[in-house]
Order: structure tokens, then C-alpha cells, then sequence
């Protein structure tokens, strides 16, 4: 028995206690940790090192902090097997030590200098790798104390990037759970093989061939073995092209599309069963960059369809000088280290001035080229044509994303070996697809994804700038959450340069729920920035742990950002419909198609993990695998209704309301905490993929703006509704004649004092004023106070004309029937009075559309009516969601005459003596 474990052995009896008499082996490359949490008498932290085939012990009453100005009490106990890093249970009663004990965290330590002298001196440096401790820490003894029976310690947390004030990160507090089940971090089954695929990686990174890298590379002859292994690829089996550039199998003639949506790859927790049908490549720390070539114009855009090709001079006249052919190109740019690899930080540097650092074009595909469309044709082949292409010009700054290696899970610990994000996999024989695919997966080191900024914290103790800042993402109903926050990976420069941004920012209210941030003086600013963030894992509560600050990224809108959730790979390709070829399929790409609306419902919406499927007998077009969030939510107290109920509204009106969406720009109206919460108008949704049947105008018809939303089919209505949207808003055109209205509507607005007899007493004077005029007036209520009157026209005139026009005719009865009617807005210019809203009518104006909702206590919804109905109306909100089944049989009947009555303005403008203003 090693003397070592003479007093651990005295103090146990091990015919009654579960613990470890001895045993365990040193391991053979790397020293081991172990922190159990220990419910004894008081609670505390058994911290145990292992050295000399022991686990050297320290009790921790507090257990450790990442506090730097933190000196926890360790107490230096007996020496433990190695076999005790294994144990969790209980402790029975009258044993030494009896309680709980859990394994809360473990993994390898590494000596800083000697830790034997270090153990006699008194003082022990050390760095930590584990799923919670990271690190540098250091042990020292507290002097004086020599004759204690046992010797007091401190334990202290070195100043490092993991560092953080006790005020904005509690360890224990934040991670206390078991970690035994977890694997152990920072090892490596195959070391031999790992090095091979390092030197892989860097020949990759740093663009040479693969089979120049390093020995390992030069081993693998060609031989019996490889060419079987060959033989099963599916790229091998292949036929090559008849000649150089010429167009692979699948390819179709095609325009080439003014926008292309890349392909996005899919988050998963772990590699593909059969990987010899992927391909691998790097995953690079840069921007996704998409290049579109047209003879002379060349455009370097964003995946979200920014232009950046003014930042990116340079690399456009490289690639202007390679003579590439007219297509669309895809990759990513990055910028590189001294040491060859990445670096994120640099990259963004690059754009500010400050930094002369190459950008390096990483390219992997090429989705149309020469006028054909590629999106049919196999990945492999895709690639091979692309490779050609890059090699007929080489050059250093645009590069092919070389392929490498087949086995997943080696690449990824090389790949983290060598500090890099991961690894990207592609089905070989996938098609490309403008949307996030199964079919391209990410597997990545650790965790790292973007946070939305949502405040920060003030510094503490001699620390500049900023303390931490609070990080978030959207979930599934478009609500910002609390993801913790993030002290570390600044440095004294980017600390006060945020202060500088975020202190323009601020806002006396928090962008995050009520109490969901803890702390009491945090300063909040606008969800705009987005920060991109490593962590190691997500904790219980749904915080980031172990979080380092990357850098900002300026190419991703905040309101895109979501959590990341890793998903099981795909095992059988994707069989979703073709993208079509030739003109259909350049229109596709820049433009989503807006029918069937019928057969778009039919398809699942987006899904969540934690949702809970909608009931499949519901009625309406609502598909069964249609999943809903958080259904039980009361989004109205007055009527009851739920989020589900809401959900179930829109599918019953689904067809309904299409009649009058269909082709228009559309505003949403999103209320994550129901009636009587905060509201928030949404006129553009950046990232469609989350809103299936919700897509995005053509962005011409609106230049100067981000591109316009629409309801492209009823499964729109459905997804909106899963994301809190009650109302939807339309405007006055049609994305086909969008500079020319075709309606244009008259709200009256009850003030104070005006009863519903009068409001009903003033659409029956507006209807047969208009009708005086030869127009044809349609009557809806609008769900809330009052009524809608609606117009046709033909679209003939422009938009500031028809408003003109309308602000003539509400001047017309203000004037003739003033005690009734008010042309001014405002609560005081009409108690009393009706005003006739007629702002609703200018271009971007909105108006809520028939069958809509209205975030009101009572949610009343807006219904198309006859004017002969008008009389037994009893208010604005006469039909409500929970009695809109009284409706459905008249559905749209009562505007059955609504698309023939559209007419002129040139009869009714000279009839009231208007003139439209001249143009300039």
C-alpha cells in the first residue's frame, strides 16, 4: 500500500462505504482533475490534481471563482486514488465524510514550471482544461501555518482571457450540475492519426496540396487499399465531362438572376453515419461572400444580399484580372494570422483602414456559370468544374476550397488542434438550394454562434470601457432572450471603443422580458449590434458558459439572430422539389413564387424542438404536422383567447384573406406579450426561411429600402401567427404596379363623444358621396372603433395624385358637414366629430386588411360587409375570433363586385374641382 494513501485508507470503512479502497491508472499523456461536489457536514468543493499516482486534495469550502481579487480557502487534505475520480453516490451516515458527492467537473491540468518544487516551495501554477475550469489558476500555501494539522491553501484565479468579476459570473452558481456522464475534454484517442490530418489542415489553410503536407501526407501511397476506397466514393464512379469546361450533367440554360440566396449548412451534433458521401472542407472564421460576374460588372454580396464590393476593391480586381466567367460565385473571406490560420478580429480590421492584411477568396461552388444554371447538377461536379476554372488563373487571394480527408471525426480534432472553427460536410451528389440545407452540415470544435447586443455592464476596478455586455437571440416567436453575458476576448482598444458605440445606443428600456437580465444597474441599448461569441456549452437555465468576445459582424441583421440548435445528420438525400431550370429558375431565385396558395398550406411549416404538434382534427387548412409554441399563452384576458386559438383563426380565414394579400406589401404587427404588451411593427423580414409562406418583394420596386414583405401563400398567415403576429397590414398596390395604387380607403375614426349611430350615419354620407362621383365605395368593419371605406381604381395614377385626391374629398365634407366630420387628426380636432383618416393612402401607408385581427381586448377582426348590413352592425368589432365561425359561410360574398368596379379618377377629380400637381 503506497504510503501516500495510508491516512485516506485509515480514515475509511470500506465494507460499508461505496468509495474506492484504491486502484485507477496515471493516465499516459495527459495529468488529470477532478472537482466533486461534496454535501458533508457544510457543502463545499473537493478539488483533487493528480501527481505521482495519487489525487493531491484540497477542500474548498466556496468552491473556486474566476474572480482574479476571489482567495478561496483550500484546505489540504489526504491524498486520494486515482480510482476516486470516478466516484459519485452517497456517503452513508457515521462514515468519514458523509453526504453526497458529485463529479461537478473534470479533466487535464498542465504544470506551469515544476509542480513538485512547487509543492515543497508552496505555491503550485497550473493551467485547466475541463467542461467547467479553464485556464490559469495557482495554490498557495499560507505561511505560518506549518504546524496546523492540516495546512490552509488559497486557491486564486490567474489573470487570463477567462477571468471575470465575481459580480457578473458565479461558476458554481451558474454550472451545478454532474458532469460524470460528459466525456472527458482535451483528449485524443489517436494521436498519430490526429497529427496526420493536422498537417492536412495547415497545408489546406496555408493553400498548398494536401499531398505535400508533412510526412504524414507522403506516406499514403496509392496502393490496393486506397484505390477499394476510391472505387467506393461516389464521385469515382462517375463519368468525367467529354472536354475541358464543358457543362456537367443537369446543367439547363438560364438568365442569370439579379439576387442569389446562398446555400446555409445546417448545425449537427455529430458526423454523418456513411462519410464517404460527404466531401469536407474547412469552415473558415470569415464572411460568407457571394461574387456575380456579367461581363464587366462584377459584385461582391453578403449572404443577405448587402453589396460590398466598395470594401472590397482590391479583390474585385483580382478577380476582374482571372477573366472568371459570367455566373455566380460562392466562398468566403478571410484574413490570416502570422501563423497561417483565420483570424475573424483581422478580417474586420481589414475594412476599417487600419489594417493592410490580405483578403483571401476561399471559393467552394459556383451555382450558375456560363449562362446555365447549375443548381441541378451534383456537388461533385459543380466543384470540379469550378476547380478547373480557378486553376485556368491561379491566384493567392481567390482560392478553391480544396476537399480533404474522409473521416469526420479526425478532421475535427485536428481541426481544433490547430485552433480553427470546425468543419463544413456537403453531400457529394446534393443539389444547391437557395435556403439552409440538411444536406451541408457543420461540426464544430466548440460552440460559437452570434448574440444580439441588448445592454452591457459598467467596469469594475481598474478595467476601462465596459464590464461584460448582455447577449441574447430570438426564439421562435420573435422575443428577445436572455443568453448571459460576455466579459472576456476584449482588449483595452475594443473596451472603449464599444463604450463609445453602445453609449450612442442606450434606451431606458430593457429589449429583453421583464426581470430577465438580473442586476439592477444595467445599461440597455437597441437590439442592433450583433457580436459574435465561442462558448463551451449552453447551461440549464439557457445561458452561454465560458463565453469569449470574437468581434462584431456587421454583415448579419440583429433580428436574424437565433440559437443555434444542432440537429441529427440528414442519412438520405434531400427529395424536396428541383429547383427549375432556365428563365423559371433565374426568376425563382430573385423572385418566390406567390401561388398555389391551397397547396402551399398543405406543406409542414417550420418546426421546433420543443414545440407541441397542433391538435389534427383541427378546421381550416391547418396541415397536422403544423407545430405551435408555447399554445396556451393568453394573448387577449378579455375574450380568452390563447396563441392557439389564434393559430386555429388563421387557419379557418387562411383562403380567405389571400384574396385581398395576394401580390401586396405587407406590414406585421407583432405582440409577443398579447394585448395591452409592447408592440412592434414589422415591415421587412429579413430572414424568410424562419416564415415559411412569408417572402420578400422584389427589391426593385423599392431601392432605397430593404426589400418589402409579402403573404406569399396562406401558410404565411400560419407561420406569422407562430411568431406573435396578430395583425397584418396591407398597402395599396400590387408588386405589379407598385408606383400606381389600385384602392384607396377611407378610415373613420370615432373621436371622443361620437356615438356608433353616428359613425354608422357617416359611412352611409360617404358612400353616397363617393357613389355621387362615380365611384364604387366597399364597406368593412375594422375590428376596432370605427369602419373602412374601400375604393378601386384603376392603377393609373401615381401615388402622391390618389393621395391628393383623397385628402380633397375629406376637405370636400369637413367643410360641408363640419359638425360631423374633421379633416385634422388629433384627439382634440374631432370630439365630437368623425375623422376621415385619408394618410392611409400614401406610398409605404398601410391599412389593416379584411379578416385581420386587432391586437384590442376582445381581438375583433375586420370583415368585409354589404351596405344593405350596415344598420345591424354594432360596432367596429362586431365579429371577434372567438365568433368569426357566425361569418365564414358569407366569407368575401359581400365584395363579389369588387374587382370589375375599379374606374377612372379623371370623372370624379373634375367633379369636386381638383387638380393634380405638376410633376417636376
Amino acid at each position: 500500500m503506497p504510503d501516500a494513501l495510508k491516512l485516506y485508507k485509515a480514515k475509511r470503512n470500506f465494507s460499508v462505504t461505496s468509495e474506492p479502497e484504491e486502484g485507477g491508472q496515471a493516465s499516459p499523456d495527459a495529468l488529470t482533475f477532478v472537482i466533486q461536489k461534496h454535501w458533508a457536514t457544510r457543502l463545499h468543493y473537493d478539488f483533487r490534481l493528480e501527481l505521482d499516482g495519487t489525487m493531491k486534495s484540497w477542500a474548498v469550502p466556496k468552491g473556486p471563482s474566476y474572480d482574479t481579487h476571489d482567495r478561496r480557502m483550500a484546505i489540504h487534505v489526504e491524498d486520494h486514488p486515482i480510482s476516486y475520480s470516478d466516484f459519485e453516490g452517497t456517503i452513508p451516515p457515521q462514515q468519514y465524510g458523509a453526504g453526497k458527492v458529485i463529479i461537478w467537473d473534470k479533466g487535464t491540468w498542465e504544470p506551469i514550471g515544476d509542480p513538485r518544487a512547487g509543492f515543497a516551495k508552496g505555491e503550485v501554477k497550473f493551467e485547466m482544461h475541463g467542461h467547467k475550469m479553464h485556464g490559469r489558476w495557482v495554490l498557495v500555501r499560507l505561511r505560518g501555518h506549518e504546524d496546523d494539522k492540516q495546512e490552509p491553501w488559497l486557491l486564486i484565479k490567474e489573470n487570463d482571457e477567462y477571468a471575470r468579476p465575481a459580480a457578473e459570473f458565479s461558476v458554481i452558481d451558474e454550472f451545478p450540475d454532474s458532469v460524470k456522464d460528459l466525456p472527458m475534454p482535451g483528449r485524443t484517442t489517436d494521436t498519430a492519426v490526429a497529427n496526420a490530418k493536422v498537417a492536412q489542415l495547415k497545408a489546406e489553410r496555408d493553400g498548398a496540396e494536401p499531398a505535400k503536407a508533412g510526412k504524414a501526407a507522403k506516406a499514403a501511397k496509392p496502393g490496393k487499399e486506397t484505390a477499394a476506397a476510391a472505387a467506393k466514393t461516389p464521385a469515382a464512379s462517375k463519368a468525367p465531362r467529354t472536354r475541358r469546361g464543358a457543362m456537367p450533367e443537369g446543367a439547363v440554360k438560364g438568365d442569370l438572376p439579379a439576387t442569389l440566396n446562398p446555400e446555409l449548412a445546417t448545425l449537427v451534433d455529430g458526423p454523418p453515419q456513411k462519410p464517404e458521401e460527404w466531401i469536407y472542407e474547412i469552415k473558415f472564421d470569415g464572411y460568407r461572400m457571394l461574387t456575380r460576374i456579367e461581363g464587366k460588372d462584377i459584385r461582391l454580396i453578403t449572404r443577405n444580399g448587402n453589396d460590398w464590393t466598395d470594401k472590397l476593391l482590391p479583390l474585385q480586381k483580382e478577380i476582374r484580372r482571372m477573366k472568371l466567367p459570367d455566373g455566380w460565385y460562392d466562398g468566403e473571406i478571410v484574413v490570416h494570422d502570422e501563423n497561417g490560420k483565420p483570424n475573424f478580429n483581422l478580417l474586420q480590421l481589414a475594412f476599417d483602414g487600419s489594417n493592410k492584411a490580405q483578403v483571401v477568396y476561399f471559393v467552394f461552388d459556383v451555382p450558375y456559370c456560363k449562362g446555365h444554371d447549375l443548381r441541378d447538377v451534383r456537388l461533385d461536379d459543380r466543384r470540379a468544374l469550378l476547380q478547373e476554372l480557378l486553376a485556368a488563373k491561379p491566384s493567392d487571394t481567390v482560392r478553391f476550397s480544396a476537399e480533404f480527408g474522409t473521416d469526420p471525426d479526425q478532421l475535427v480534432v485536428a481541426a481544433c488542434q490547430i485552433g480553427l472553427e470546425g468543419v463544413i460536410g456537403k453531400r457529394r451528389d446534393s443539389r444547391y438550394v437557395t435556403r439552409r440545407s440538411p444536406e451541408w452540415i457543420k461540426l464544430k470544435c466548440g460552440q460559437r454562434q452570434e448574440f444580439v447586443i441588448g445592454g452591457y455592464t459598467d467596469p469594475q476596478g481598474s478595467r476601462t470601457g465596459i464590464g461584460s455586455l448582455l447577449l441574447g437571440y430570438y426564439d421562435d416567436e420573435g422575443v428577445l432572450r436572455y443568453a448571459g453575458n460576455v466579459g472576456s476576448g476584449f482588449n483595452g482598444a475594443s473596451l472603449r471603443h464599444l463604450r463609445e458605440v453602445l453609449e450612442g445606443m442606450e434606451t431606458e428600456k430593457s429589449p429583453f422580458p421583464a426581470r430577465a437580465v438580473p442586476g439592477r444597474t444595467n445599461h440597455w441599448v437597441r437590439p442592433e449590434l450583433v457580436a459574435e461569441v465561442s462558448f463551451s456549452e449552453w447551461t440549464a437555465g439557457d445561458a452561454v458558459r465560458h463565453p469569449v468576445f470574437q468581434g462584431l459582424r456587421k454583415d448579419k441583421p440583429a433580428r436574424s439572430v437565433v440559437r443555434e440548435q444542432a440537429k441529427h445528420v440528414q442519412e438520405t438525400p434531400d427529395t424536396s422539389t428541383p429547383a427549375k431550370g432556365g428563365k423559371a429558375a433565374a426568376k425563382a431565385a430573385s423572385k418566390p413564387a406567390a401561388k398555389p396558395a391551397a397547396k402551399a398550406a398543405a406543406k409542414p411549416a417550420a418546426k421546433s424542438a420543443r414545440a407541441k404538434p397542433v391538435d389534427t382534427d383541427l378546421p381550416g387548412n391547418l396541415p397536422a404536422t403544423f407545430r405551435v409554441t408555447h399554445g396556451e399563452r393568453v394573448m387577449d384576458k378579455e375574450s380568452g383567447v390563447t396563441k392557439m386559438d389564434l393559430v386555429r383563426y388563421y387557419a379557418l380565414v387562411g383562403q380567405l384573406m389571400m384574396e385581398h394579400l395576394e401580390g401586396r406589401p405587407v406590414s406585421l404587427v407583432r405582440a409577443p406579450e398579447g394585448v395591452g404588451g409592447e408592440l412592434f411593427f414589422q415591415k421587412h423580414v429579413t430572414d424568410t426561411a424562419k416564415m415559411p409562406g412569408v417572402a420578400q418583394m422584389d427589391q426593385a420596386l423599392d431601392p432605397d429600402h430593404p426589400s418589402m414583405t409579402r403573404i406569399a401563400t396562406a401558410e404565411g398567415l400560419l407561420s406569422s401567427a407562430q411568431w406573435n403576429v396578430v395583425e397584418i397590414h396591407s398597402q395599396n398596390a400590387t408588386g405589379k404596379h407598385y408606383d400606381t395604387p389600385d384602392r384607396f380607403v377611407f378610415d373613420l375614426d370615432p373621436g371622443e363623444g361620437v356615438s356608433w349611430a353616428q359613425v354608422q350615419e357617416a359611412a352611409a354620407l360617404m358612400r353616397v358621396f363617393l357613389e355621387e362621383l362615380g365611384l364604387t365605395p366597399f364597406l368593412k368593419t375594422s375590428g376596432g372603433k370605427g369602419l373602412h371605406v374601400v375604393v378601386p381604381i384603376k392603377p393609373k395614377l401615381d401615388w402622391d395624385t390618389v393621395k391628393d385626391f383623397t385628402h380633397a374629398v375629406v376637405d370636400h365634407l369637413a367643410r360641408t358637414l363640419p359638425d360631423r366630420f374633421a379633416a385634422k387628426s388629433g384627439a382634440k380636432n374631432r370630439v365630437g366629430r368623425i375623422f376621415i383618416d385619408y394618410l392611409r393612402n400614401g406610398r409605404g401607408a398601410t391599412t389593416v386588411s379584411a379578416w385581420s385581427p386587432r391586437v384590442r381586448p376582445g381581438m375583433g377582426i375586420s370583415v368585409p360587409v354589404r351596405w344593405d348590413e350596415l344598420p345591424g352592425l354594432t360596432s367596429g368589432a362586431h365579429w371577434t375570433v372567438k365568433t368569426v365561425h357566425e361569418r365564414l359561410d358569407e366569407g368575401n360574398a359581400p365584395w363579389a363586385e369588387y374587382a370589375k368596379s375599379a374606374a377612372t379618377l379623371t370623372k370624379a377629380m373634375k367633379a369636386i374641382g381638383f387638380k393634380p400637381a405638376k410633376k417636376k
